[in-house]
């Protein structure tokens, strides 16, 4: 069960969600500092689409989701060096330093059968196979082998399931409503 999802370091991001699990934006980066003198920044990735970022395309910066086009993208060792329509020199860039940049949830492209982005699965109630609900799906560590998920249960008890198929027998999205044989830690 392969999981994908647009990352995020930062804990504190608005998504400018009303529900949780509902994000209307999906953080992609983070400017860290203005490069050369023709208003190129250094931007940090936050995404497992990197080739979604291009000439033209529109992206949305810091909390008010500020509306800014891509004039030019290229890789480097740290991310990726950016360049804004609106910004020409180093000094206009400087205001976007630190700065997160998002794009629309409503963009991400359809993913293939039984592959979920993270916002999707955050929230979700988790049960077992007998129907007993275990909790929440609060958080999902990445581990570099598969991820985690962190399920907290109603008096507080974290949970830990790894996001295998022997272990995750349904996703439901629609309920919002995941089916777990959760391993017996000893």
């Amino acid at each position: 069960m392969r999981r994908l999802t647009s990352k995020s370091s930062d804990q504190d991001q608005n998504t400018g969600s009303f529900l949780p699990g509902e994000p209307v934006f999906l953080l992609v980066g983070k400017i860290r500092r203005p490069h050369g003198v023709q208003g190129e920044v250094l931007m940090e990735l936050h995404t497992d689409f990197p080739e979604r970022l291009r000439r033209g395309k529109l992206v949305y910066c810091g909390e008010r989701h500020t509306p800014l086009q891509i004039e030019s993208i290229r890789p480097v060792d740290q991310g990726v060096l950016v360049s804004f329509k609106e910004y020409s020199n180093p000094e206009e860039a400087g205001v976007l330093r630190n700065q997160r940049i998002y794009i629309q949830a409503k963009e991400l492209p359809q993913l293939p059968e039984g592959e979920y982005y993270h916002h999707d699965l955050l929230g979700m109630n988790v049960v077992t196979t007998e129907g007993v609900l275990l909790g929440i799906l609060e958080e999902i560590i990445e581990t570099g082998a598969n991820d985690v998920y962190l399920v907290r249960s109603g008096n507080g008890t974290e949970i830990l399931i790894p996001a295998v198929e022997i272990y995750v027998k349904e996703v439901d999205l629609e309920q919002k409503r995941m089916v777990v044989n959760p391993p017996e830690w000893e």
